[in-house]
Order: C-alpha cells, then sequence, then structure tokens
C-alpha cells in the first residue's frame, strides 16, 4: 500500500501515462535539464529516498532522470570554467626554465630580421658605389623591407591571439630566406627592391609581431630585462652582419656573400621555431585591430613620440656610413664600421635600461633618454672631424638601443590583457611602420635638393626627435600627472 507522498512522487517522475503511452515533458522536468545549476539541485533532492518500494520500471526511469540532471549539471559547470578560463587569461610565470628559453629563441628571431634590418647601411654604401641610382633612391629599398616588417604585424599579432602562431612563423621564415636567396642572383635596382626590400621586408613581418609578443606574455615583474635580452639580438645582428658583409664581398662577391647571410638565417630561424612555445589560449573572437586604442591619448601620444624619433633613428642608420665616406672621406672600409659601432654600443644599454624600467616604469624611463637622443641628434651638426664623429655614433647608437629596447615593453603596460598584446603592439608598430618607410628617403631628398650636403637633412632629424620628446613627455603627463615617483 502506497502513501499519498509516494503515490504524488510516481505522479511526478513516472514517464509514462495510465494507458502505458509515454508522457510529454512536464514543466519540472524542462527545468531539471536546462535551468540553473542551483535548481537542478533542488530537483534531485525531490526524488524520494526509499526507492525499494518502487517497481522496478520506475526504478530504472527514474536513474534515468539522475543521470540526464547530473550530466546537464556537469556541462554547465564545464561551460562556466571554460568561459572564466577564456576571458581570464593564466597569469606569466614570470621566469623558469620554458620562459627564458622563449628568450633565447626570440634572441634568435630579433637577430635574423632586425640584425639583419639595421645592417642595411652596409649594403646602402655598397649600393651607392655600385648602382646607377641617387642615394635617395637606394634608400627606398631599406625603408620598404622596415615597413614591411612592421606593417604587417598589424595583422600578424593577431593571429597569436587567436592560435595560429606556428603556421605564422613558418610561412613568414620561407618569405624571408626566399628573398634573401633570390637577392643574391639580383643585379639590377628594381630586382633588390623586389627581393631585399619587398619579400625578406614582408617575411620578417609575418613573424618577427608575434614572436615578441608572445614572449611578453611570460613575464611581468621581468618583462622589461626578458624583452631587453631579446632585443640585444638587434645590436648583435646589427653589428655582426656588416662584419661579414665587409669581410666576405671583396672574397667571394656579392651573391656568396648574400647566400652565407640567408644560411645563418636558417639555421637561426630553425632552432626558433623548435624552441618557441605559445602559452595563451587562443582567443577566437575579436577584432583583427583594436581600435578602442586610437581612443586612448596615453597609447597615441607614446605611439607617436616613437613615430616621430624613429623618423629620425633610421636616416641616421642608414647614412652614417654615407656621412663618413662623403664629407669625412672615410674609405668603404673604415665607414662599414661606422655601421657596427652604432648597432654594437646599443648592446649594453639594451640590458641596463630595461632593469631600471622594470623598477620605475617603462615611460619614465623613456623620458629622460629621449632628452638625450635629442640632443645627441642636434650634435650631429657640430661634427666636423672622424674623432668627433666616432663619439657621435657611440653616443647616438647607445640611446638609440636603450629606446628600442623599451618599445615593446611599454606598449604592453599600456595593454589592458594578455590576450590582446599581439593585436596591441602590432598596431603601435603599424603606425611607426610609415616612420621606417619615408624617413631616410625624405632626408636623403632634403641632402639631394641641398646639392648634395647633409646638413639640412642633419637639422630636420635633429627637429623631428624633439617633437618625439615633447610627446613622450605628454605621455607620461597624461598616465599619471605631475608626480615624480609615481610608476608608468
Amino acid at each position: 500500500m502506497q502513501t499519498p507522498e509516494e503515490k504524488s512522487a510516481v505522479t511526478v517522475h513516472e514517464p509514462y501515462a495510465a494507458n502505458g503511452s509515454l508522457r510529454t515533458s512536464t514543466d519540472e522536468d524542462s527545468d531539471a535539464d536546462t535551468d540553473s545549476i542551483h535548481e537542478a539541485a533542488q530537483d534531485i533532492e525531490r526524488i524520494p529516498t526509499r526507492r525499494s518500494r518502487l517497481s522496478e520500471k520506475s526504478t530504472g526511469r527514474v536513474s534515468q532522470d539522475l543521470r540526464r540532471t547530473a550530466s546537464n549539471v556537469l556541462s554547465q559547470v564545464a561551460s562556466r570554467l571554460s568561459t572564466r578560463i577564456r576571458e581570464e587569461p593564466p597569469p606569466p610565470p614570470d621566469g623558469g626554465t620554458r620562459a627564458w628559453l622563449q628568450v633565447g629563441a626570440g634572441f634568435l628571431v630579433i637577430f635574423t630580421t632586425w640584425g639583419y634590418v639595421n645592417a642595411f647601411g652596409a649594403f646602402q654604401t655598397y649600393y651607392t658605389s655600385t648602382l646607377p641610382v641617387s642615394p635617395s633612391s637606394i634608400s627606398w629599398i631599406g625603408s620598404v623591407q622596415i615597413f614591411m616588417s612592421l606593417s604587417v604585424g598589424v595583422f600578424t599579432g593577431r593571429l597569436l591571439d587567436a592560435g595560429f602562431f606556428y603556421p605564422t612563423y613558418i610561412v613568414g621564415a620561407i618569405f624571408q630566406l626566399l628573398g634573401i636567396f633570390l637577392m643574391s642572383i639580383s643585379t639590377k635596382y628594381w630586382q633588390l627592391m623586389l627581393t631585399q626590400g619587398v619579400l625578406t621586408g614582408l617575411g620578417n613581418g609575418i613573424f618577427f609581431t608575434p614572436t615578441l609578443a608572445m614572449i611578453t606574455t611570460y613575464f611581468s615583474k621581468r618583462r622589461g630585462i626578458a624583452v631587453g635580452l631579446v632585443t640585444t639580438g638587434n645590436s648583435t645582428g646589427g653589428a655582426l652582419y656588416p662584419v661579414i658583409t665587409r669581410q666576405l664581398l671583396p672574397q667571394i662577391g656579392f651573391a656568396w656573400t648574400t647566400r652565407a647571410l640567408g644560411l645563418i638565417n636558417l639555421v637561426f630561424l630553425a632552432t626558433g621555431l623548435i624552441l618557441l612555445k605559445p602559452r595563451l589560449p587562443p582567443r577566437k573572437s575579436g577584432p583583427m585591430v583594436d581600435l578602442t586604442a586610437l581612443k586612448e591619448p596615453v597609447f597615441l601620444a607614446f605611439v607617436f613620440a616613437v613615430f616621430f624619433s624613429m623618423w629620425a633613428n633610421y636616416y641616421t642608420f642608414y647614412y652614417i656610413a654615407s656621412f663618413g665616406r662623403e664629407t669625412l672621406g672615410l674609405s668603404y672600409q673604415a665607414s662599414t664600421l661606422l655601421v657596427v659601432i652604432i648597432n654594437a654600443v646599443g648592446i649594453p644599454m639594451r640590458l641596463t635600461v630595461p632593469l631600471i624600467a622594470d623598477r620605475v616604469g617603462p615611460v619614465n624611463t623613456l623620458v629622460p633618454i629621449f632628452l638625450i637622443w635629442t640632443v645627441a641628434s642636434f650634435c650631429w651638426l657640430a661634427v666636423k672631424d672622424i674623432p668627433g664623429y666616432y663619439v657621435f655614433t657611440c653616443f647616438y647608437g647607445a640611446v638609440s638601443g636603450a629606446v628600442q629596447s623599451s618599445i615593446p615593453t611599454a606598449i604592453a603596460s599600456l595593454t589592458p590583457r594578455l590576450d590582446m598584446m599581439g593585436a596591441r603592439i602590432g598596431m603601435g608598430f603599424g603606425i611607426v611602420s610609415v616612420a621606417a618607410l619615408t624617413g631616410p628617403p625624405i632626408g636623403g631628398a632634403i641632402q639631394g635638393a641641398s646639392d648634395g650636403k647633409f646638413t639640412g637633412s642633419q637639422a630636420w632629424a635633429a627637429c623631428v626627435m624633439a617633437i618625439g620628446f615633447c610627446l613622450i613627455t605628454t605621455a607620461r603627463l597624461k598616465k599619471v600627472g605631475w608626480t615624480v615617483m609615481q610608476r608608468c
């Protein structure tokens, strides 16, 4: 004999009607399947505890209801947990074997990209003496290479966030190496423009920004020194590539010298592919370009400060050897040594300045460095002899290295989320790429309009550097105001 409560329980949970036909789902059944975890748990509690008195068929059906309800509960829990993980990326390890291996691999990548790019001054001097083209036209090859290396990162940085790092890296490496090896058989200006300028620059841009952005996701408090160590590849490559070029060109010629550089890049890029490993889960949704960054005054002021400084910087790097040869009468070998010096002296600064930036903030660190950089730019106008030129080259290269090593860290500090790092750094580099594209040709055009004299170009480079200093100061004031001790 069943009590009224037991009959009620059977009436609620028995899936079959009295005539044996299948009952339609009640509101309570639907709620148990689709409502929140709390309601599902309450529904489970309503099942009678004395199952032994139910019929065998009823017990089986109740068991199925239990399994269905429990499955729905677990699915909802898993869904909420996975959503939470996507919304809140795990914090950086800020060290460890795997993190520092990324730094080592990043060094090799920067060596083969920006080390190679910054060595263009050696090629600029060589092309000026061998091609029937003006120095301003030749500088377009290096400018296009830098422009592609930076601008393509606007799009490929987002591919890192979306989880496509490895395909992006491989495609970029193939393009870069193809451009270098095709460059070895190029003999005309337009061929060098397509190979060394467009193809190599495109390859650099495809994998450089995702690699650098990925490394920043491994660090927080030590991000400055980590990025500083990575960017020493810039100065190291910029110093070694001209040495290799200077030594091999007279012995084996342009074609085999270029192939030797390509083989170095092949080995380093293959090693980087083995060591590099993305850390964050993919962020599939979201725009390719983070337009909200363009509404942030601090971000805009900082990016355009870098824009104006790089306008002057790349002109100086490209024409450092030409000025020594055409104005001071240095030989090709001696003038090429200036390219080595201006890159090599930046190595110590790329290591020491990030340590300071980790303590006081990257933007705080860059403000006085921009001031020194501006003063050094104006000092170029006073150079009249070879010893003075070597002194200027050392100061300018050291300050330039300090700034370039801090740019990625500063952009990362102005980025609100780790899984937006690729997009933000790509946007920043994309804006700066316009300065890299136009700076050397503008300086060369001013020089051409001045009958080959460098005074006008030097004055232009110093003035735009001063604008950069004003903008970086504005970014700092917008961020934390006039408070001196505030980290920024």
